[in-house]
């Protein structure tokens, strides 16, 4: 039995109702019509959004009377009367300098189709980013934006001109499907069937139109998707998707589980963190600590739904970029707080855990600009679920048994910012909870070089180059074995392993961060990407600061102590 054939019985119990029910609802057809786009098949719904994401950098549109409509609305129209989006503040552009070079407002986020392609020194940057690109020169933030004005543009006008939404396909698999601009005969008559009930849909919603006439037009729009489907997949029915595959994809779309696992795992944190602090009501803390595990444990459920949706629809293990990773290590740090709260009932490690799951899936929500959510197609180096599976995942899940140490490090320096003669038994507690974090983490790393090492024998003929990744990856392992070692042989005492797990996560963030968006270079190009770094660096230099500011502040306690 395959990995997808495992996951599809999984997804029964919940997203087949959905999609069962999804699929009789008027007006979804549309949404569930296949695409080919960037090496997949993928629904019009996730086209559509991904679309409207590169160029308004938003899944759904904010029209200036404040209307918010839909990417799939949005991009039929496109489609449909391009001229009316001319003078549209449509085009993000959020980058100062290329909002300079064009001689537009800096105050302004949003720009039309008309004052970008009027400017005169449009030709002239778009050279200049041609030329950086031929020298093969890492981009720098400022032609990072301008290659995604490029792309912004590209893919607006190829929408609009028919050549990008290709809906038909062709006998060879593999092969590229014919785009609306070639349809010819029926099928072209038919897509315009589409695009007159969809004008009925768009006019029942606007107008003053009756509940009636109004399912009256989403069904009309429904018959002529259908009629449509049945034509297309009659040219190629072994290459044409499963209604079942489009239909998952638009569940997980609508769904959004990660979004509602991590305002379960915020909940869990609030509950686990009231009783902490309640620790002398015992009625209220037993409350609070029950609440705290109900919610936790459901954001999992969702959490390792949102995982099987993912590996359903791709066929392999969800670690292939960054924002995967993200969510990857926010589970794993769950699940490992879970592991050590369960045996030792300290409180505070569920906190930490719920506290870690939460920022990660918050981030790669809110952040889409650096963390691309979207379903792509493996890197060629990376076709290999076999070792994706135990490599990719193994380097990162001990990445998340580090992050459970930094949590659990704050957590830390809070206690000794209050005065270590407080609590020395939590401080006890939270010491040991870290060395078992750091103890777990070094256990998924150290094989997970050596099993990065055979992969790359296997993929590019040697099993150790010093790729900046690789180097990285074994200057973590490093630094933790020497935190490890150093409490061992009791040079490391109490307040230098919290202070260590915030500090060493420090060369975690570098090897998983960093090497892929600061440096961008070495072999491990399919994992690059830009933007976040001003917010990654403040947030390491806050932290190190903090460690500095409870240093100042115990020694001064101590010497203070040592005086009388």
């Amino acid at each position: 039995m395959n990995l997808k054939l495992i996951i599809s019985l999984l997804l029964t119990a919940f997203s087949l109702v959905y999609a069962s029910e999804s699929r009789g609802a008027s007006g979804n057809l549309l949404k569930e019509l296949p695409v080919q786009d960037s090496g997949r098949i993928k629904p019009f719904d996730t086209f559509a959004r991904e679309s409207l994401q590169l160029i308004y950098g938003r899944q759904t549109f904010k029209s200036e009377a404040g209307a918010s409509r839909p990417a799939l609305e949005v991009v039929m129209t496109w489609i449909m009367q391009p001229q009316a989006w001319g003078d549209t503040p449509l085009f993000e552009i959020s980058q100062n300098q290329v909002k300079k070079a064009l001689k537009f407002d800096g105050a302004k986020k949003y720009f039309t189709l008309n004052e970008i392609m009027n400017d005169d020194r449009l030709p002239v940057l778009m050279q200049e980013l041609q030329s950086k690109r031929e020298s093969k020169e890492k981009l720098d933030p400022y032609f990072q934006a301008l290659q995604r004005l490029e792309g912004q543009i590209f893919t607006f006008r190829e929408i609009a001109a028919g050549r990008l939404l290709k809906l038909v396909p062709q006998k060879e698999a593999g092969a590229a499907w014919t785009p609306i601009a070639d349809l010819q005969g029926p099928l072209q008559q038919s897509f315009l069937d589409i695009t007159k009930a969809f004008v009925g849909v768009i006019g029942s919603v606007t107008g003053e139109t009756k509940s009636e006439e109004h399912d009256a037009t989403l069904k009309a729009l429904d018959v002529a998707v259908s009629h449509f489907e049945d034509l297309a997949r009659a040219q190629a029915p072994d290459v044409y998707p499963s209604v079942k595959d489009m239909q998952i994809e638009v569940h997980y779309n609508n769904f959004h589980p990660f979004q509602k696992a991590w305002i379960l795992y915020l909940l869990a944190m609030l509950a686990a963190l009231i009783s902490w602090t309640m620790g002398g009501n015992v009625s209220v803390h037993k409350r609070a600590y029950q609440l705290a595990w109900a919610l936790a444990l459901g954001g999992l459920v969702l959490h390792i739904y949102g995982f099987c949706l993912r590996v359903y629809l791709m066929g392999r293990p969800p670690v292939s970029n960054m924002y995967e990773t993200v969510i990857w290590v926010a589970f794993g740090a769950v699940v490992f707080s879970m592991v050590i709260e369960a045996m030792y009932r300290w409180r505070f490690i569920l906190l930490a855990g719920t506290m870690v799951g939460a920022f990660c899936l918050i981030v790669g929500d809110m952040a889409p600009a650096v963390l691309d959510s979207s379903l792509q197609p493996l890197e060629p180096v990376l076709r290999s679920n076999y070792w994706l599976l135990i490599h990719v995942l193994t380097i990162t899940i001990s990445y998340a048994a580090f992050f459970l140490a930094f949590a659990l490090g704050d957590i830390g320096l809070i206690y000794y910012l209050r005065g270590e003669e407080k609590s020395p038994e939590k401080i006890k507690a939270l010491v040991l909870a870290i060395y078992r974090a750091m103890q777990i983490g070094v256990s998924f790393l150290a094989p997970g070089i050596i099993l990065g090492g055979i992969w790359a024998d296997y993929s590019w003929g040697r099993f150790w180059g010093w790729d900046p990744k690789e180097t990285w990856a074994l200057i973590v392992l490093l630094g933790y074995m020497a935190v490890l070692h150093g409490r061992l042989a009791k040079w490391i005492k109490d307040f230098g392993m919290v202070c260590a797990a915030v500090v060493t996560f420090s060369l975690v963030i570098m090897a998983w961060y960093g090497v892929n968006f600061v440096l961008g270079a070495g072999l491990h190009s399919y994992g690059f990407g830009a933007g976040g770094v001003q917010y990654v660096a403040t947030f390491v230099a806050i932290h190190l600061l903090l460690v500095v500011f409870v240093s100042v502040v115990r020694s001064g306690r101590l010497k203070q102590g040592s005086k009388t």
